[in-house]
């Protein structure tokens, strides 16, 4: 019997310190043979209710992306284009500022293989994705395919695992937590998607009234209209052709946004948008595009195609004059080329019909003026004359296109986590680019096909104004200034020479930046913190202070929230500052570990391959949970110092120091 009683004690005990491990997808897999040597991998997962899991095409910036990886694929298997997705739907997330897609209730994912090596048995993936509600999971899901033989049923049902589940510690194995309020995907998904449609429309319509004002575009309005109303019969007749000829604009525009969505798919673009390479190349591409706006060269269109569409537009009628809409589109390629490729590309992104709303957006701007010009003739007298100014617009379009290109080259610096272009230097670039810009708007400096200046319009002069404004909003963004206007751009503050920003030179009022210890860097509120345990309790251990533990994640809402709203407040920054030693241990961190650390967990199973996963297990199997924030006080033993609640999570100000203190306390004794 008291043995019995123990035995329950330990199951019991088990039970509570595992019950906060969180396991809300469950699947199931197929596999169909289609044709031989072709076969169908299907995925079937089921999410409870309230949570979201993630879809590999979810935005850069917010939640983390389903990943899929085909363990045994080198001369075993090739795949057949891409996994392809059941239906997702699309939220904007309030704290990271992006569109999420993921999918709830229900997610079926299936992959096409063909098998290159006849003798195979088993085709062996895993994925790795992230499930949220309150709380954000990581979790790694291995799954094996039992290659079905040549006398089998074409479907066979596989086990979702090749591992047996102990109390369910599998499921868990490589569990990473990030807390997330539920109101981030609150908004509904047709509402988000019009907001989202109606973004770009924008965006591009505005685009479209600048490809207006270039010199390939605005002396065409004048010719055309008058061609139409001169050529016309009547003037009904005239104004019926040039309205005819603004609505084929629009359909050649709008026919090369379908051309892209269903070249690439409605979501391919936006899975490049998060790619290193795709970044790079479109920052190349930009900077091609922003030395044709000033003056390097031109980017034309063969001459030969001009030359035969030319042809056909004098047949007359309306084949001449839908020819006549394309030759514009040739003709003024070397000045609309530029701001369409840009337009396409940052549309396509965002997946969906959104390349389709982008080209309509920007053809509707460059289209009306010929219509309404056409109606009203009397109009054109009111025009402004061709001239230098129309230059001066395609080289202002140059400076923005340089100034873009550099987020790209900075997005890419940020996932490689390179810290080449930091917040500094980012910000720099900008600075000497619009002062530029500054510079040649008051004058000062000319261009190849600039006209002689001898003034400055008043057009001009404000809009100098205005840019020498915005470059000296800048210039306190590298002393550390939160520079909101264009926060968006820039790296985070976090990702810069110094969190406190440039020039800088004490983390505290009286302690010099080359005083922090060895393995220390600046966290919020520039509290000296270490992102490496053995590195923080060795400096614990000859300060004599006592560990704050600190679980966390770069994609960690409220973790965020804890810092900015609990960390700040004096009595907390106070004692993190000055009595413990903070040590922030990333669970979402993707860097590999060295091949000698890697290693088999004793208390999951699972394979340990990324620092990440190292502070995952050790949260794990040393506090029994995944919850994150996670906060835990220990002496230089790695003994808790708080008895009633070892740990502690997202709370508020006066629980959170209470808790603190008890600890401290504790430590003294």
């Amino acid at each position: 019997m008291k043995k019995i009683v123990v035995l329950l004690v330990i199951v019991l005990a088990f039970a509570k310190g595992n019950a906060q491990l969180l396991n809300p997808v469950k699947w199931t897999t197929q596999i169909e043979k289609k044709s031989n040597g072709n076969y169908i991998l299907t995925f079937n997962g089921v999410i409870e209710s309230g949570w979201h899991l993630y879809s590999q095409y979810t935005a850069e910036g917010g939640s983390l992306p389903l990943e899929i990886f085909f363990k045994n694929q080198k001369g075993n298997f090739e795949l057949i284009g891409k996994t392809k997705e059941s239906k997702t739907k699309t939220a904007y997330n309030d704290i990271f500022e992006v569109n999420e897609t993921f999918f709830e209730k229900n997610a079926q994912l299936t992959q096409e293989i063909k098998l290159t090596n006849s003798k195979l048995s088993k085709v062996e993936v895993s994925f790795d994705f992230q499930v949220c509600k309150e709380a954000c999971i990581n979790l790694e899901k291995n799954f094996t395919f039992l290659i079905p033989s040549k006398t089998s049923a074409n479907v066979a049902e596989v086990p979702i695992d090749t591992t047996k589940i102990t109390v369910d510690t599998t499921e868990v194995a490589t569990q990473k937590v990030i807390e997330k309020p539920t109101q981030s995907n609150s908004i509904s998904e047709n509402s988000e998607k019009e907001m989202g449609l109606w973004s770009i429309f924008i965006i591009a319509f505005f685009s479209g009234f600048a490809a207006l004002l270039t010199p390939c575009v605005f002396p065409m309005i004048p010719m055309t209209v008058s061609f139409f109303t001169k050529q016309s019969k009547s003037k009904s007749a005239g104004v019926r052709n040039a309205i005819f000829y603004g609505v084929s604009i629009i359909v050649i525009y709008v026919l090369l946004g379908v051309f892209v969505t269903w070249l690439f798919g409605a979501d391919a673009l936006n899975a490049l948008s998060t790619n290193v390479w795709f970044n790079l190349g479109f920052f190349i591409l930009l900077v091609v595009f922003a030395a044709s706006f000033l003056g390097a060269f031109e980017i034309m269109l063969p001459n030969s195609w001009a030359n035969k569409v030319d042809s056909q537009a004098d047949r007359g009628g309306v084949i001449g004059i839908l020819f006549m809409a394309l030759a514009l589109a040739i003709v003024s390629f070397s000045c609309t080329g530029p701001i369409v490729g840009t337009l396409l590309v940052q549309a396509a992104s965002k997946g969906g019909i959104a390349p389709i709303v982008g080209m309509f957006g920007f053809s509707l701007a460059l289209a009306l003026p010929f219509m309404l010009f056409a109606m009203f003739p009397g109009w054109l007298n009111s025009l402004p004359k061709s001239g230098g100014w129309l230059n001066t617009v395609k080289v202002v379009l140059g400076f923005l296109e340089l100034a873009l290109a550099f987020k790209f080259l900075s997005n890419a610096d940020l996932v490689l986590q390179l810290h080449l272009l930091e917040r500094e230097v980012f910000l720099a670039i900008w600075i000497a680019i619009f002062g530029t810009l500054t510079l040649y708007l008051f004058g000062k400096i000319t261009l190849p096909h600039d006209s002689p200046l001898t003034h400055i319009s008043v057009g001009r002069l404000s809009m100098g104004l205005v840019v020498l404004s915005f470059t000296v909003y800048m210039i306190p963004g590298l002393w550390g200034a939160p520079l909101r206007l264009i926060n968006a751009f820039p790296p985070p503050m976090e990702y810069s020479e110094s969190p406190l920003g440039f020039g800088a030179n004490s983390i505290s009022n009286v302690t010099p930046v080359s005083a922090l210890p060895e393995g220390a860097k600046l966290g919020p509120h520039q509290i000296v913190v270490f992102d490496d345990y053995d590195k923080g309790l060795a400096y614990a251990k000859t300060v004599n202070k006592p560990i704050m533990l600190d679980f966390t994640g770069h994609a960690c809402v409220n973790c965020r929230k804890m810092e900015n709203n609990v960390w700040s407040d004096e009595r907390i920054l106070t004692i993190l500052k000055n009595q413990v030693v903070l040590i922030s241990l990333y669970v979402d961190d993707k860097r590999e570990l060295p091949k000698s650390e890697q290693f088999i967990s004793t208390s999951t199973g699972a394979s340990i391959e990324t620092i990440g996963d190292k502070w995952t297990d050790f949260m794990i199997s040393t506090y029994k949970t995944n919850t994150q924030p996670l906060y835990v006080l220990t002496d230089l033993t790695g003994a808790n110092l708080n008895s009633k609640q070892p740990t502690i999570s997202f709370v508020g100000i006066e629980e959170y120091e209470s808790w603190l203190k008890e600890g401290l306390t504790n430590f003294k004794n």
